[in-house]
């Protein structure tokens, strides 16, 4: 009874704040409804920021990765925060001179109108297909393995997924369809906060209970006894996440990712001003740091308490396993709330990302160029409305086996790669043409599929006959590759068919671009402790 109270108390003081917040507002705009007015504050993007991204498919995904291998794959999380500097730095201060509502807006003026609507349809493909039923699917799986949600309510397995998708797939869409970008971001800010302090209980909790009570005696065990999970290079026999990675596609899909995506970059572009979009993106940096102890040690701990139990099979049951055994009754129903929080943030976001893709790119660029406001808030709702019954749909009928974690990446990762080639050539060349970025960003994901999934097998042995090896080579050096291959073509095909118009980025005066004065020191300082991780950790 008192964990469903917790429950119900958390997630309704999230709805009940970000309500408050929002009441007042008019959702007849574009700007207001998708950008939240242009009025989002640095911890409100920051909050919007980490809780887009962070989800069950982390906390249960990447845990279970650190238990059977090592805390080399907290390289998600550290790589993150080098990316976000360069987005506080360099793309955004860029997107917010020109005013951008969406990424594909930018290429519409850089290109043309054509390029704006493939790219949107490419982000809008990848967020029905890869992320938003994936984010309930790993949502529901993860809270299953958490609190025996099917035990507690006596049906199936299978009729519990069903219930846990379509719950928490509901109520994540009445942000994002009513309340527009501000309570989506809002509500992720709340969740955030307890993300962050449940997320944290846990390590600590379980090394007080390694060390009968004293945490500090408890982490010396730990990493006395299990030192070569310690090995942050990854450089294990068939390592999981090789080192060399962190040099080919680790960049490209940290860059696309954190820089360039829709999904994420939108939280900045409500910015009230450029400033406090880099405090905000800075202090998400700074959490994604914070991130490892909450989504890759306790993967460690786990091992070092269960490794007589749980074999490397049972992987993904290391986590929910640590959380049952350290985690005081009273705060069960805590902890399921900002589970489901950080679920339905993701997918709230997304969504709201999604819908904002097809009112800007689709419905106005295509259906009617002569669109109000109000009616493209309308098409999003309405675009909000149908992704949201497909991934609640499908969501269930998704292949899980395998890693959680690794198969959401390689699926975003065919995306990833054309696209960033498009953007950096388009931001960084003046005679690469509109053409060259149609071909780029057909063919790019065609290439990247052949490789990894079509002919995986076969294009695996080959290379591995190459270099000499039987290691298994890792989908982001293919990522890498494909990156390299779209930008050589997209170059080739402009040296022939170079652009015809002349592009310059205007100011738009949307909002003042003051830079914060103190971001390149945030930004420095940022960069030498993600640094400091690999030379302290290396093994």
């Amino acid at each position: 009874m008192l964990a469903l109270v917790t429950f119900v108390a958390f997630t309704a003081l999230v709805a009940a704040i970000a309500y408050w917040k929002t009441k007042d507002d008019h959702m007849d705009t574009s700007d207001a409804y998708f950008l939240g007015g242009r009025s989002l504050t640095a911890w409100v993007i920051a909050g919007s920021l980490m809780l887009t991204n962070l989800s069950t498919e982390h906390l249960v995904g990447l845990n279970a990765d650190a238990f059977n291998h090592t805390i080399a794959v907290m390289a998600w999380e550290t790589t993150a925060a080098l990316a976000m500097v360069v987005t506080a730095l360099y793309f955004l201060p860029k997107y917010l001179k020109m005013g951008l509502t969406t990424i594909p807006e930018y290429l519409a003026n850089r290109f043309d109108g054509q390029t704006r609507i493939i790219a949107s349809l490419l982000f809008l493909f990848s967020y029905v297909v890869a992320i938003l039923p994936v984010v309930l699917l790993f949502g529901a799986t993860g809270l299953e393995s958490l609190f025996d949600v099917s035990e507690t309510f006596g049906i199936s397995q299978s009729s519990a997924t069903w219930m846990m998708v379509w719950g928490v797939g509901t109520l994540g869409s009445l942000y994002a369809i009513f309340g527009g970008l501000k309570a989506v971001a809002i509500s992720d800010t709340v969740n955030g906060v307890g993300f962050l302090i449940a997320g944290l209980l846990v390590p600590i909790l379980a090394l007080m209970m390694v060390g009968d009570g004293d945490m500090l005696a408890g982490l010396q065990e730990v990493y006395t006894e299990e030192h070569t999970k310690f090995d942050i290079t990854g450089d294990e026999p068939g390592s999981f996440l090789p080192f060399g990675v962190l040099f080919t596609g680790m960049i490209v899909n940290q860059i696309f990712f954190w820089c360039t995506n829709q999904s994420i970059v939108q939280r900045a572009l409500g910015a009230k001003n450029l400033a406090e979009g880099q405090k905000g993106v800075l202090i998400a940096a700074c959490f994604k740091l914070i991130g490892p102890f909450i989504i890759v040690l306790p993967g460690v701990i786990a091992f070092h308490m269960f490794k007589g139990e749980l074999g490397r099979e049972d992987y993904l049951l290391a986590y929910p396993m640590l959380v049952k055994t350290v985690l005081p009754e009273a705060l069960v129903g805590f902890f399921a709330a900002v589970m489901v929080g950080a679920v339905l943030s993701t997918f709230n976001s997304v969504l709201n990302s999604s819908a904002t893709l097809f009112s800007q790119g689709i419905y106005k660029g295509l259906i009617n160029p002569e669109a109000d406001g109000p009616s493209m808030v309308k098409s999003g709702r309405y675009c909000s409305i149908i992704l949201a019954l497909t991934a609640m749909a499908f969501a269930p009928l998704i292949d899980t086996s395998g890693s959680l974690f690794n198969y959401l990446q390689k699926i975003n990762a065919t995306f990833f790669g054309p696209m960033l080639a498009v953007i950096m050539l388009g931001l960084t060349t003046r005679y690469v043409s509109a053409l060259a970025a149609k071909v780029g960003m057909v063919l790019g994901p065609v290439i990247f599929y052949l490789l990894v999934f079509a002919f995986g097998d076969s294009v695996q042995a080959f290379v591995q006959s190459l270099l000499g090896t039987t290691d298994e080579i890792h989908f982001l050096h293919f990522l890498a590759i494909v990156f390299v291959v779209t930008s050589a073509l997209m170059l080739i095909i402009s040296r022939f068919a170079p652009a015809t118009n002349s592009y310059e980025e205007s100011y738009t005066h949307a909002v003042d671009i003051t830079p914060w004065p103190h971001a390149k020191k945030a930004g420095a300082a940022i960069s030498i402790v993600t640094i400091l991780f690999y030379v302290l950790l290396a093994q």
